[in-house]
């Protein structure tokens, strides 16, 4: 803005410094106080392109625009009649912020690689079927995108540790969706076995779903905006059935998490989220456990072992999913809303400043754009994300093996064992090799 005395004569000192000060109080008024509560400039927005836009897309649009931190402005699916729903959506959404009656701001893509073109996206959020995370999340990295990757990170430990390089590799900001990391009830659970509440830990127990099992569905008529091709991608060929891929009048999670080729079953799908907690209060986030073995005469559970002695093991039952952490005088035991602590009074407990804390994240949503704009890693980095999956695949190896493996989580190799070792990777289709 220009102070400018009128033409042909000349503002006296005092009028001018009178007027400089108003100028100069209206520059550095923060934008946030110009726009009211809650405001920020479009400048500061940072833009979004979703990758997959199905059910858990539909939350993660929600919950990424609850922050007004963001503006999605594209998407990506090969479901047509899905993406367009998605951007309709969007569009809505910002047309009525605005009061306008149309809004045409959300592009949309068959190929989510046209998506990754555009220089004016910040970041893209990942929700697709797990067989499709690595080659999403490598191109997105190289595209210089930053990323949020739906959990479990990946379908395969090779694809996680590659997810890892790459991210690095290109300096970009990787959010895994674990987002119970954001919530105070794991948040206590970690911070009270990391300082020693209930003493020295013998065992967590970890319920979640069994492993997955050999896709076996009957092969159904293919709706006519789904590019079955596309959705297939890295994987060999197999029949449709609507349970991988439901339609917009299907109201169920779509099956292909039950099925390894598309996912880990419930091993990896709640257990990315469980497992993670037990890694988080282990503090194992940059490694994991040294043996696994899957039920036999002496081990009624899978049962992992770390180096440090604590075992794990995996407790398939009813109910909700579950962590309990076992010490020598007490136990924690954390659900989704619910912490249980023996003795009960540790459930309240406040955790000194001067005690063992973990990342503090209140919103994972959040804590993901304060990252990108620090250019710091957030509370569920991608090597948290895939040491995570990694505990929950090498246990699907276990399973499929019948037989005890060691493990070694520095070199994320099974020792002397190459038919362990050949299941840590997957073939694919030429094209998606990257």
């Amino acid at each position: 803005m220009n102070i400018e005395t009128t033409p042909g004569k000349a503002m006296n000192r005092r009028k001018f410094i009178e007027k400089a000060a108003v100028v100069s109080a209206f520059m550095i008024v923060p934008r946030f106080v110009l726009g009211g509560k809650g405001y920020t400039a479009p400048s500061d927005l940072i833009t979004l392109g979703f990758i997959g836009t199905g059910k858990q897309a539909g939350g993660l649009q929600e919950s990424f625009r609850n922050t007004n931190e963001v503006k999605i402005i594209a998407a990506a699916d090969v479901y047509g009649a899905k993406l367009q729903a998605f951007a309709a959506q969007v569009n809505q959404y910002y047309a009525a912020k605005a009061g306008q009656s149309h809004y045409a701001g959300c592009a949309t893509y068959a190929d989510f690689r046209d998506l990754l073109a555009r220089k004016d996206i910040d970041a893209v959020v990942i929700a697709v079927p797990d067989h499709w995370h690595s080659v999403c999340a490598i191109l997105a990295a190289r595209a210089g995108k930053d990323i949020y990757c739906e959990k479990p990170l990946s379908l395969t430990i090779k694809e996680g540790r590659a997810m890892v390089t790459e991210s690095r590799k290109h300096k970009r900001v990787f959010q895994t969706g674990s987002m119970q990391r954001s919530w105070p009830e794991f948040r206590q659970a970690a911070e009270l076995v990391r300082n020693g509440y209930i003493g020295e830990i013998s065992t967590v127990k970890v319920n979640v779903g069994p492993p997955p099992v050999p896709y076996n569905l009957a092969a159904e008529p293919m709706p006519g905006t789904l590019d079955w091709d596309f959705w297939l991608g890295p994987n060999s060929a197999q029949v449709y059935n609507h349970f991988l891929a439901p339609g917009l009048t299907d109201d169920f999670w779509a099956k292909w998490r039950d099925y390894k080729e598309f996912g880990g079953g419930g091993m990896t799908d709640w257990g990315a989220h469980m497992f993670d907690i037990a890694q988080w209060g282990l503090d194992m986030d940059a490694s994991g456990p040294v043996m696994v073995t899957p039920p036999d005469k002496d081990h009624p559970f899978l049962t992992y072992q770390y180096a440090n002695g604590i075992t794990m093991t995996h407790e398939p039952g009813s109910g909700d999913q579950e962590v309990t952490f076992v010490g020598s005088t007490g136990s924690v035991h954390v659900v989704r809303g619910k912490i249980e602590t023996t003795p009960e009074s540790l459930k309240d407990k406040t955790i000194g400043p001067n005690e063992k804390h973990v990342y503090l994240s209140l919103d994972h949503y959040k804590d993901f754009l304060q990252a990108i704009r620090n250019r710091i890693k957030p509370v569920a980095d991608v090597e948290i994300g895939h040491r995570t999956a990694t505990v929950c695949n090498i246990g699907n190896i276990a399973y499929e093996l019948k037989r005890p493996l060691q493990w070694d989580p520095h070199k994320e190799v099974f020792k002397n064992d190459d038919e362990a070792n050949k299941l840590t990777g997957r073939e694919m289709r030429k094209e998606w090799v990257v």
